[in-house]
């Protein structure tokens, strides 16, 4: 309970922002029109996509009818298991990254904006923090500044960054890191590479010869594809996901900004249609506000229902 209620303190922001009005709608009120029409607006305008919005509403309609449920409290915990269970759907979502076969390499991905090298020194810092060898690779050649940002956060884990200069090739950059962690005997390797537009094809390219150079030497047994998506954005991230897919087989994906965005429901199409595994989520600024995305505790921590 201690860690589900540290989940739901730092669910506050997206609660006042987004469920709190689903919320508030099973408290009180009457089984209307009104009450029908609200709760359709609440889920399209939180970004849970058209299609699961219509396929509640009719599920809740029938729950209510078939039970003989009078008022909507009734229907709160029943739309609570609806949601965690349209997510526990995808095979993986929410489980951590496994260390069965190591070094476990991590090819991070996604836009400018993203949250994506953050993100990576917060996973450098969790493994850390469990007692984990951990390498990280700056293949973000582009910036200069961008191999300055994860040489800080390896600099706080205690964790080797694997660097060349500014222009250099982003896949021998991955080749030298592979090189290092498997000689370290190291338990991961985080791979950070450009942020990318995903309409860009010749930065696209680039991802895929990283890829092509990481599954060579790494083997798809330890090669988990991580796209970090914006959780601020809402559809639009479901729409970068599914270009990034078409271009590299995306295994996992982290959400990032969650505490901060007015389009909760993400999560849902995401499930719905990519039909990858949400890892973790960001539900903060500190090295240690990467948390394990667990469905059946952050769909009662967002309906305000005790697990």
């Amino acid at each position: 309970m201690a860690v589900f209620a540290k989940l739901r303190e730092k669910l506050k922001g997206v609660r006042e922002k987004w469920s709190s009005g689903i919320s508030r709608l099973f408290s009180s009120g009457k089984f209307d029109a009104d009450f029908w029409d609200n709760l359709e607006e609440q889920l399209i305008s939180g970004d849970t996509g058209l299609d699961f919005t219509e396929e509640a509403v009719d599920f809740l309609k029938n729950e209510a009818k078939r039970k003989g449920i009078k008022d909507p409290s009734g229907l709160k915990e029943i739309f609570t298991a609806k949601i965690t269970s349209e997510l526990e759907s995808v095979p993986g979502m929410g489980q951590p990254f496994s260390l069965e076969h190591t070094p476990l390499v991590l090819l991070m991905a996604g836009v400018n904006g993203s949250g994506k090298t953050t993100s990576a020194g917060k996973l450098a810092s969790m493994f850390t923090r469990q007692g984990k060898h951990v390498v990280m690779a700056a293949a973000d050649t582009f910036r200069a500044a961008a191999t300055e940002q994860l040489k800080v956060w390896g600099e706080r884990s205690g964790v080797r960054v694997i660097a060349q200069g500014q222009g250099s090739d982003p896949a021998a950059v991955s080749f030298d890191a592979w090189k290092a962690a498997e000689s370290s005997r190291a338990d991961v390797l985080i791979v950070d590479t450009a942020g990318r537009l995903h309409d860009k094809h010749n930065l696209m390219e680039e991802l895929k010869k990283i890829h092509r150079v990481l599954l060579r030497e790494a083997g798809s047994e330890r090669l988990e594809v991580v796209l970090v998506l914006d959780a601020v954005l809402g559809q639009n991230s479901v729409a970068q996901a599914e270009t990034f897919n078409a271009i590299i087989p995306v295994t996992s994906i982290i959400l990032t900004k969650y505490d901060n965005t007015a389009k909760g429901g993400v999560v849902i199409p995401i499930a719905r249609k990519l039909h990858i595994p949400v890892r973790y989520i960001g539900l903060g600024e500190g090295a240690d506000d990467l948390d394990t995305f667990s469905p059946s505790d952050f769909a009662s921590a967002l309906m305000e229902v005790n697990p």
